[in-house]
C-alpha cells in the first residue's frame, strides 16, 4: 500500500499546478497503523514532487489505542506536527455502544502521552446527540478536553447511516432512535461551554483557541485546491472533483500498472456557486458577496441576497461588511438554509 501511495504521488505530481503545499493530512481509515518510517517515506515522496511550506501543518489522525509510548516516541523523528485524536467520549458504556476499540483510560493516556512528547498542536473529536449521552455526561466530556488544554476541538452530532449496525438496531427496536431535539440542545450547550472556555467557533463543528484553526479543513472551506492520495481519496482543483476507488486491492493493482483508478466530475458554474455557498456559510468568515459577484456576476449575488431575506428576518443569518453569516440559531438549521440558497436550473 505504501508503495502504491508513493507511486500515485508521482503519477499526480502536476495536479496542483505548482501550488505550494500548506498542509498534509493522514486521515481516513486508520493511518496511525503506519509506522514512523512509512510515514516519513510518504512525506519524503511528497517533498520530491511538490514544494512544501516551511510551516506546513502535517496531521496524523489516530485512534487512542494506537498511540502507545513507542509509536509516539518514533513519530518525534518525523515531520508530523499535529495529532487528530478520535476520543468521541470518556465514558466506557458510550464507547462500547459506538463500537470503539479504545477505553476511557486509553483516551486520557493517549492525550497525555502526546503532550508529554512535546506535541502541542492537538485536535480531539467528540460526538453528541446519541441516546446514552445525558447533558451531565456531555458537560463532563467537554470539560475533560478543556482541562487537558486541547487547543482545537471538533464535535459532531451522531448520524445514522443506512445499512449500518446502528441503523439495524434502531429499526429492530434494540436501540432508541436519534433525537433531533437532544442534538440541537447539546449543540447549543457545546457552543456555550466552549465559548466560555475561550474557544472560537470558526466553523459549525470546529472550535479553536489562540487562532489555531485547522489549516487543512480551513483551506477546504475557503475553496482551495487539494490532492487526495489513496483508496477513496477525493481531490478538487476548482473545475472538477475526482475520487479514487475504495477497494484496496483494485487500487493497488491499478496504480502499480500506472493507471489512475478514479472517477471525475466536471463542475458546472452552478456547481461552483453552490459549493461556494455550502463551504463558506459553515465558517465564521461567511459568504463574501463581493467575491461572489466578482466570480459569478451581479445577478447571482442579487438572487442570493433576495433568497436570504426570510432568514435575515428570522435572525438566522446576518448581513454585514458584504458578508452573509449564520447566527447561532442559523447554525442549527444550516443544511436547510444552504439548500434554500442554492441556485438550481429552471
Amino acid at each position: 500500500m505504501v508503495n502504491a501511495l508513493i507511486h500515485e504521488i508521482e503519477l499526480r505530481s502536476s495536479y496542483l499546478e505548482d501550488r505550494k503545499v500548506e498542509s498534509i493530512y493522514f486521515g481516513g481509515g486508520t493511518p496511525s497503523l503506519l509506522d514512523a518510517d512509512e510515514i516519513a517515506r510518504i512525506i519524503d515522496a511528497i517533498a520530491q514532487r511538490f514544494e512544501i511550506s516551511n510551516n506546513a501543518e502535517i496531521t496524523l489522525e489516530a485512534n487512542p489505542d494506537d498511540l502507545n509510548a513507542s509509536k509516539v516516541n518514533a513519530l518525534r523523528s518525523t515531520p508530523v506536527n499535529r495529532f487528530s485524536i478520535g476520543i468521541q467520549s470518556f465514558f466506557e458504556d458510550d464507547l462500547k455502544w459506538m463500537n470503539r476499540a479504545h477505553t476511557r483510560q486509553e483516551a486520557s493516556a493517549a492525550i497525555m502521552r502526546v503532550q508529554d512528547a512535546g506535541f502541542e498542536n492537538i485536535t480531539c473529536d467528540l460526538i453528541y446527540g446519541y441516546p446514552l449521552l445525558t447533558d451531565e455526561k456531555w458537560r463532563y466530556n467537554m470539560q475533560q478536553l478543556i482541562e487537558f488544554a486541547i487547543p482545537h476541538i471538533s464535535s459532531y452530532s451522531m448520524t445514522v447511516e443506512t445499512k449500518t449496525a446502528l441503523d439495524h438496531f434502531i429499526k429492530k427496536g434494540l436501540s432508541p432512535a436519534i433525537d433531533s431535539d437532544q442534538a440541537a440542545d447539546q449543540m447549543n450547550l457545546l457552543i456555550e461551554t466552549l465559548n466560555k472556555a475561550g474557544y472560537e467557533q470558526y466553523e459549525i463543528s470546529n472550535f479553536a483557541k489562540n487562532g489555531l484553526y485547522a489549516r487543512h479543513n480551513t483551506n477546504y472551506w475557503k475553496g482551495k485546491h487539494y490532492l487526495g492520495i489513496g483508496p477513496s481519496a477525493h481531490s478538487f482543483n476548482g473545475n472538477s472533483r475526482s475520487w479514487n476507488i475504495a477497494n484496496n486491492a483494485k487500487y493497488i493493482g491499478n496504480i502499480l500498472t500506472n493507471q489512475l483508478p478514479l472517477e471525475i466530475e466536471h463542475l458546472t458554474v452552478l456547481d461552483q456557486i453552490n459549493e461556494c455557498i455550502m463551504t463558506s456559510l459553515r465558517t465564521m468568515w461567511g459568504l463574501d458577496l463581493e467575491l461572489l459577484e466578482k466570480n459569478f456576476g451581479y445577478s447571482v449575488r442579487n438572487k442570493i441576497v433576495e433568497d436570504a431575506k426570510p432568514f435575515l428576518e428570522q435572525r438566522q443569518i446576518t448581513l454585514a461588511d458584504n458578508k452573509l453569516r449564520l447566527t447561532d440559531a442559523g447554525k442549527l438549521m444550516a443544511d436547510h438554509i444552504m439548500s434554500e440558497l442554492f441556485i438550481v436550473e429552471n
